[in-house]
């Protein structure tokens, strides 16, 4: 008989008690009994956040399809039942069993974003899990964590047993089949962690060690135990039709941030945007098949009964079959009254066209992401975008009858200029004058809404601008007021609404997404000191912080607004995510320069992830757009060659360079 972890006393006293009874529908039900494997699989935030995150619901279906496994979920309690936990000493709890977390064999923490690093802290201090991995004993569960901020794990290297480092569908079993040996034979935890960093992508932090020069930065990152790599290659699922994927995800019980179905149609991108971390970790591009999407989408409606189905991806516009597979949907979803979501579109005709047909009754806003306010800024973070394009496509925005814009920025971008910040008011004000220019009088059904928004640039790890500095607080604000000033100045400002991030969030987030090792007793003082939920605003403690920062002897602009050195060993650099440091250094260069490098369709740059044997980089086309026999055959040649260190010194893209002869416009417009 299934009891709740909390009574009715506390159910009734806490926000959303729903939040933490399970039994949603289409959860795993398992007997603990008859299983070998128990798995916590946990998003360090709140549940609504949590149970939006569609990488959780895909490991969770696949966990639970073995026989020998029982995945379960748990998500950080919020600050009300937090406090309670801890008065009354109640452990940490998954959501199915409503059991304790540190009975369980596995502990595996999704790491999203950098700003919920104090949350994973609450989650293993709740649990009762040592916060040091070196401090943990046989019976405790073997921490893993997963997700893009494993790109760079050493802030949080100190916390964690090991380290997934790509995506999950290809190693796990391994893992998984690996500790029933372990538990079978009775070797000790370390002798399994010895064995699991032998197994590809599985990275042991605890078995590598880090030296530092004097000027602060790393001398050397080098394995302590012999026979374990000294680079962890990232793991990569690229048949993407036949594997798992959610036909049955849970249907929570109270409203999340994301509450529909989600149909990933294809990872990756095309476009590579300097600035980007998504577009490179992800890389090459991988589509599902449509078919395989169509089933898909009718099952999850079918086993959920959601109103709304939403397609993700990094750049939806670039999926080869969206038309057929959004004219199916329509089809479908009309008849279930169903609402379609086409997040990620480019503004051009051929979206809009798309936007037009799914929201022909209610046209929300649509939303256009810019990036920089001025063509030559445009050029260095190699958006690939011109104001010709953005203007064309808000002009057909205003015919096809919306009538709300989004446009969104960011701030700090390297080689930014006085000029290029006014432009971002500039080009606010051209979007709504067009709508006065577009829309005739009585045609119009509503008063034009432009909201402007800007973020601060934050360079990140295996981006061109991992070399690049970071602005000074002081002048990310300077930049918003002179944003706002400009905004102000302009013809139709009170069209235009302005909205900016805060300022010291993104300073601890760019201090993170760079740091090393040593940030970890920064963030373990800070959470001991009060810090949790660091991502809301209403909870981030920024005094303490830098007060911490202090106490620990470190200076947070040494990871903030110091420039990189091009031959500077970086925290991450023993990782291999599939594109190059020589592709990176080149683009870097070529950012500094403001030459655009064509998409992916259009030319390949010879970034490395052809090595993977498939996606987009096997896709060589012709100038009618059509795939060209043999050129898998030479791509395998080139990752071949790539893998024997045989093009040592010859730089990728001259061994790319005639593979590559007939890409042009046919190829980019298949």
């Amino acid at each position: 008989m299934r009891t709740l972890a909390l009574d009715d006393e506390i159910l009734l006293t806490i926000d959303k008690p729903a939040r933490y009874i399970g039994c949603e529908v289409n959860s795993v039900m398992k007997d603990p009994e008859k299983v070998d494997i128990r798995f916590a699989m946990c998003f360090p935030d709140v549940y609504e956040i949590g149970m939006s995150h569609l990488g959780i619901q895909i490991l969770y279906d696949m966990f639970n399809s073995w026989e020998d496994t029982w995945c379960e979920r748990v998500y950080s309690p919020w600050v009300d039942l937090d406090k309670i936990m801890r008065e009354k000493g109640i452990p940490l709890f998954a959501l199915e069993s409503q059991e304790p977390v540190k009975d369980f064999d596995f502990l595996g923490i999704t790491i999203q974003y950098e700003m919920c690093y104090t949350n994973i802290l609450q989650i293993l201090d709740l649990s009762g899990i040592p916060l040091l991995a070196e401090e943990r004993e046989e019976t405790h569960p073997i921490v893993i964590g997963g997700g893009p901020c494993t790109y760079n794990p050493e802030p949080i290297a100190d916390f964690f047993d090991i380290f997934y480092i790509g995506e999950g569908e290809t190693i796990y079993r391994q893992l998984l089949d690996l500790y029933k040996e372990y538990k079978r034979t009775g070797i000790t935890r370390r002798e399994f962690l010895i064995q699991a960093a032998g197994l590809p992508g599985m990275y042991v932090p605890s078995l590598y060690e880090t030296a530092y020069k004097e000027d602060g930065t790393i001398d050397s990152f080098t394995p302590k135990v012999e026979g374990i790599p000294r680079t962890v290659l990232k793991q990569i699922q690229m048949d993407l039709t036949d594997t798992y994927y959610p036909r049955k995800p849970i249907v929570p019980f109270t409203k999340i941030t994301q509450d529909r179905v989600t149909l990933e149609i294809q990872r990756g991108c095309i476009r590579g945007c300097r600035f980007c971390q998504a577009g490179q970790l992800y890389r090459p591009v991988r589509e599902r098949d449509v078919e395989m999407l169509k089933q898909c989408a009718v099952q999850m409606l079918d086993s959920t009964g959601q109103e709304e189905i939403s397609l993700s991806s990094l750049s939806s516009s670039d999926y080869s079959k969206l038309e057929e597979l959004v004219t199916f949907l329509m089809e479908t979803c009309r008849e279930r009254m169903v609402n379609i979501s086409l997040p990620s579109l480019r503004i051009d005709a051929f979206s809009l066209d798309i936007m037009g047909k799914v929201q022909d009754v209610k046209k929300s806003s649509l939303t256009f992401a810019p990036e920089a306010g001025s063509q030559r800024l445009r050029d260095v973070i190699n958006k690939g975008l011109s104001e010709e394009v953005i203007l064309k496509g808000a002009a057909m925005a205003f015919e096809g009858g919306w009538t709300r814009v989004k446009l969104y920025f960011m701030l700090g971008l390297p080689t930014e200029t006085e000029e290029d910040i006014r432009g971002i008011a500039e080009l606010s004000n051209k979007i709504a004058a067009l709508f006065f220019e577009t829309v005739p009088k009585e045609k119009r059904t509503g008063q034009v809404q432009i909201v402007t928004s800007t973020s601060f640039f934050i360079p990140k790890p295996f981006t061109p601008f991992q070399w690049a500095k970071m602005n000074t607080k002081e002048e990310f604000l300077d930049k918003a007021r002179l944003t706002k000033a400009a905004v102000r100045e302009q013809l139709n400002q009170k069209r235009i609404k302005y909205n900016w991030h805060e300022a010291d969030v993104s300073m601890l987030e760019g201090a993170f997404a760079r740091g090393d090792r040593r940030l970890g007793q920064v963030i373990r003082k800070a959470y001991e000191k009060g810090c949790l939920y660091d991502s809301w605003s209403e909870f981030f403690k920024n005094d303490i912080w830098l007060e911490t920062f202090e106490e620990c002897g470190l200076d947070i602009d040494f990871y903030t607004v110091r420039e990189r050195a091009l031959d500077e060993i970086f925290p991450w650099d023993f990782l291999d995510c599939g594109v190059s440091r020589e592709f990176l250094k080149r683009e870097w260069i070529r950012a500094q320069e403001g030459i655009v490098t064509p998409n992916c369709k259009r030319q390949c740059q010879g970034c490395g992830a052809a090595r993977f044997g498939g996606g987009i980089c096997f896709e060589k086309r012709n100038a009618e757009g059509e795939i060209e026999d043999g050129a898998a055959q030479t791509l395998m040649e080139y990752a071949h060659l790539h893998e024997s260190k045989e093009t040592a010194g010859c730089p990728e893209e001259m061994i790319l360079k005639e593979m590559c002869a007939n890409d042009g416009e046919g190829g980019a417009q298949a």
